[in-house]
């Protein structure tokens, strides 16, 4: 149960870049997980203490849903409501095989939505562990959103190099209009945290990393992980209305297709 379904649709908003998403629920709260062509995969953790109460009766209960629909059906009273009107929310869900149920409610009015639930996807493991992080850095969100306003987005990858010398932080494209960097020092009032251990550049699709930005609008800051290989984690801190914090976190791989020479 939610007093408030906009804190469950708007999060659930930022990783809605694909149909389909695969719900787990575990005593600590719910994941929700949306993938990509085995390229990109976008998580939203919930944790239990969101809701007003929060049960799951089995070690874990997983299932594959419509993401498109289960977000029309927690809007189904309009995206915006009235001051201090909010639309109550409580979610059922009867194990294997039974649909999702949905009891929405809002200024006395009651709407019940079933929405059939599906054989779950095997997910893709990116096996991205705290321990193979070679670099990390802390940014508020803000500094990374001006970043995707200003940098040349005809450009088919985004080139990130992290490193413990300068550039320390460096955002590339390669457009239409030439090459743009975009630099950021370490002691910058938008750096939280820096931990560079070796440079590393790695390029990334920008068509994966542009649903991210859907998260980035929402957050206060992000969390910028690459591993050996240059896999990247971006993990989002959004905090709803209430002060609660909920993460949304995309993995991303490397764009294989560039030479040590293009480097």
């Amino acid at each position: 149960s939610l007093d408030n379904a906009r804190h469950l649709s708007s999060l659930l908003r930022a990783v809605h870049f694909q149909d389909h998403a695969t719900c787990l629920a575990t005593a600590s709260g719910l994941r929700v997980t949306v993938e990509d062509a085995k390229c990109i995969q976008a998580n939203a953790f919930i944790q239990a203490e969101i809701f007003q109460e929060f049960s799951v009766q089995e070690e874990s209960v997983m299932f594959r849903i419509n993401l498109s629909v289960l977000l029309d059906c927690l809007t189904i009273f309009g995206t915006s409501s009235l001051p201090g009107t909010s639309t109550a929310l409580r979610m059922c869900y009867n194990g294997y095989g039974y649909p999702l149920i949905l009891f929405l409610e809002e200024g006395g009015v009651v709407t019940v939505c079933k929405i059939n639930t599906q054989e779950p996807d095997e997910l893709l493991d990116f096996d991205f562990c705290s321990t193979k992080v070679v670099n990390k850095i802390i940014l508020q969100s803000e500094g990374l959103r001006e970043a995707f306003a200003e940098l040349d987005m005809t450009s088919e990858v985004l080139q990130i190099t992290m490193s413990p010398d300068k550039p320390y932080f460096r955002l590339s494209t390669f457009g239409n209009a030439g090459s743009a960097h975009l630099d950021y020092p370490r002691d910058s009032d938008l750096m939280e945290a820096f931990h560079c251990n070796q440079t590393q550049t790695n390029r990334y699709k920008i068509s994966l990393l542009k649903p991210s930005t859907k998260a980035l609008a929402l957050s206060c800051k992000v969390s910028i992980r690459t591993d050996a290989q240059g896999f990247l984690s971006l993990q989002y801190m959004i905090r709803n209305e209430d002060g609660q914090i909920c993460f949304v976190e995309y993995y991303c791989c490397p764009d294989e297709n560039i030479t040590e020479a293009e480097l």
